[in-house]
């Protein structure tokens, strides 16, 4: 999981996922490094902050194609999109 690294996660946010995620999942993360990194990278480079926080919440959803992923969020104002998600994480199962 030393890719996480390269993105901005810290060790204790790596080993929190390692010990709260399902083993099979860990490992399709591990196999779709690619497309997790992509996909965070969206995240990160559309000014979310707290991306790493919603990473280990969503884990399951940055498994979806990356033109999926982008989708979801590309439907929302961008500052207001970031406003809420700084807000509340959780609203992402609503998106």
């Amino acid at each position: 999981m030393k890719f996480l690294e390269k993105i901005g996660f810290s060790k204790d946010d790596i080993s929190f996922l390692e010990e709260n995620t399902p083993e099979k999942l860990l490992d399709l993360i591990k196999e779709q490094k690619k497309l997790v990194t992509e996909n965070i990278t969206y995240l990160k480079d559309l000014g979310v902050t707290n991306y790493q926080d919603i990473f280990l919440r969503f884990y399951d959803m940055f498994l979806m194609d990356n033109s999926n992923f982008i989708a979801i969020f590309s439907k929302y104002e961008k500052e207001d999109l970031i406003a809420k998600l700084k807000k509340n994480i959780n609203i992402v199962e609503y998106l």
